[in-house]
């Protein structure tokens, strides 16, 4: 009970300092309540709850393969893991989330946590390479146009490398588990090489879908807020935010506020977009999917039974 009063305390103060006391997204909240768009602004609050059912139903298709569990827990278990999420380094919270979530709590379960998002890591990275290879196109390629070749070729290699851990990772594991630092970890990722191609797949295009819906949010936002441009150039500066906010590791909640803001604003600002709108549009996108689903989340994790297993031991000692 303790625990998870400190994390609610916690995630609490976080929210404050990162939605109230913080007077850039302080002011992006509140220009979204009352000066933004309502229709576009709407739009985007109501993908929230779609945006997280698509991540629930990933991890729903990863988990049946580790106990029976139905979608409503493996909901409730995504926003237990993003809450507790909020609080820890790289958001490592949530492997502990979904852990807890499981009737079995296998180890395994870590392994499938690692799974789904590294195949949301794979659609992030490769949209995010298409991105950043627009505005290299567009500023450098009547210059340099083997250098944009190279790297587009760099790109394309680069992408099957991501995939060639995905389907092939019985070999791979064998590889790197040969290191004996490494080898302590073998329990936790052994169910790994046993999903089938076509759940992968399954999963690769939920991630797909749900980056789109990611995309669709953060573009509604800036019409909400005003910022006008290109389709193309709009979908390759937010796939661009996406990717560098990707490679930038987050100490907790308030370190993340401001990566992907800082990002946006270069990539938007090479399109001739002023920076307060598209400011507002990230740090709203943020609150949106991340700092109202984890105050929700708190609900569930005040519900948790962290220890069940124990006590269901210490019951049968009891008896015999």
């Amino acid at each position: 009970m303790l625990g998870k009063l400190a994390v609610t305390g916690l995630t609490l103060w976080l929210l404050w300092q990162s939605v109230v006391a913080d007077a850039a997204t302080s002011a992006a909240w509140r220009g979204l309540i009352t000066d933004a768009q309502r229709g576009p602004a709407v739009a985007a609050l109501l993908l929230v709850p779609l945006n997280w059912a698509l991540e629930a139903w990933k991890w729903w298709r990863l988990a049946q393969h580790l106990e029976p569990v139905s979608f409503a827990r493996s909901f409730r278990a995504v926003l237990v893991g993003l809450t507790l999420g909020f609080v820890t380094p790289n958001r490592v919270g949530d492997y502990a989330g979904r852990l807890l979530e499981l009737k079995n709590r296998r180890p395994e379960a870590l392994g499938a946590v690692f799974l789904g998002r590294y195949c949301q890591l794979i659609i992030t990275l490769l949209a995010g390479a298409a991105g950043v290879l627009y505005f290299v196109a567009r500023y450098i390629g009547h210059t340099y146009p083997l250098v944009v070749g190279g790297l587009a070729l760099t790109a394309v290699l680069g992408s099957g490398l991501l995939l060639l851990p995905l389907y092939r990772s019985r070999y791979l594991l064998e590889a790197v588990l040969q290191w004996r630092p490494l080898g302590r970890f073998r329990r936790y990722v052994a169910n790994l090489p046993h999903y089938p191609a076509r759940v992968l797949n399954e999963v690769l295009l939920v991630s797909g879908l749900r980056y789109a819906v990611f995309t669709a949010q953060f573009g509604l936002l800036l019409c909400a807020y005003g910022a006008q441009a290109p389709l193309g150039a709009a979908l390759a500066a937010i796939a661009g935010t996406f990717l560098l906010k990707s490679l930038v590791p987050s100490l907790n909640a308030l370190t993340d506020v401001g990566a992907r803001e800082l990002s946006a604003t270069h990539l938007f600002g090479l399109l001739g977009l002023p920076v307060l709108p598209v400011l507002s549009a990230s740090l709203s996108l943020w609150v949106l999917n991340i700092a109202l689903p984890s105050a929700a989340g708190l609900l569930f994790v005040l519900r948790l039974k962290v220890l069940r297993r124990n006590r269901k031991r210490r019951k049968h000692l009891r008896v015999v």
